[in-house]
Parts: structure tokens; C-alpha cells; sequence
């Protein structure tokens, strides 16, 4: 049997194992960071979910009321539906957001018009960069001119 220091075979001496210690301390730093870095992961993949999975979509119908860019950082356009069934009955007023340039464009052009608001529901946002309302608008059909 031989120990470290004995010779080998070929007149050498055999090197000394190395220390497992810094091994498993380059582990732990790496364990640690995953653990600080799973809930950043988890939070992105949730996000790009609840902004392109939509809830339910459908179609509003009513008077364009109100239409404006809001925001001090984060610019959305936010507008206003004026739906009723009954002339002379107050008006259920609905707000939604546009996301797409192009389709606020048509949007502005029909204010004051009687329209159907196609629109997609993400709910979970949680920042009002996304906008102000669940309901995003994507296109605009005018019914009276």
C-alpha cells in the first residue's frame, strides 16, 4: 500500500489530491444564485403570458365618447363607450385601452360615430404600462355615419 509521499513506480512522487472545498463552494454560489433568480424567471414568463393569452374577446357596440393618450411615463390610449339599449336611458359607459398605433388612428377617426369595438381580455396585468383597463381594442367598425 502506498501513501502520498511514497514514490511511484516510475520514481516520482504522487501529487496530493486537491481540496474539494472550493468545488463546493463555487456550488452553493451557484445554487444560490438560481434560487435569486427562479422568482425573476417565473414573474417574466407570467407577464408575457397575461399580456398575450387573451381571457375572452368579443364585440361592443355604442357611441365613441371620449378618446385620449394617457400616461406620465407609459403612453396608452384610453377611450370611452357610451353603450344603451333604450333611447333616452342613461348609458352604460365601457373604457378600454388600444395598444396598436395603427388602430388608434381608426379609432380617433370614429369619435362621436355609432361603432363595434372589437376587443381581447387579459386579465393579471399588473402595471398600468400595459393600460388602464383588461380590454384591448384592435379594430373599429363604423356603423352610422
Amino acid at each position: 500500500m502506498t501513501t502520498p509521499s511514497d514514490p511511484t513506480p516510475d520514481g516520482g512522487a504522487e501529487p496530493a489530491a486537491p481540496a474539494a472545498a472550493p468545488k463546493k463552494r463555487r456550488r452553493w454560489k451557484l445554487y444560490l444564485v438560481l434560487l435569486a433568480l427562479t422568482p425573476v424567471v417565473l414573474f417574466m414568463l407570467y407577464t408575457l403570458l397575461a399580456y398575450n393569452w387573451s381571457y375572452s374577446s368579443g364585440d361592443r357596440s355604442g357611441i365613441l365618447r371620449k378618446f385620449s393618450q394617457k400616461g406620465w411615463l407609459c403612453k396608452t390610449w384610453e377611450g370611452e363607450l357610451a353603450m344603451t339599449t333604450v333611447p333616452g336611458v342613461m348609458p352604460e359607459l365601457w373604457t378600454f385601452t388600444v395598444r396598436d398605433d395603427d388602430a388608434a388612428v381608426k379609432v380617433n377617426a370614429a369619435l362621436g360615430r355609432q361603432v363595434v369595438l372589437h376587443y381581447e381580455e387579459h386579465r393579471g396585468l399588473w402595471n398600468d404600462c400595459f393600460g388602464e383597463t383588461d380590454y384591448f381594442v384592435d379594430s373599429v367598425r363604423v356603423i352610422q355615419e
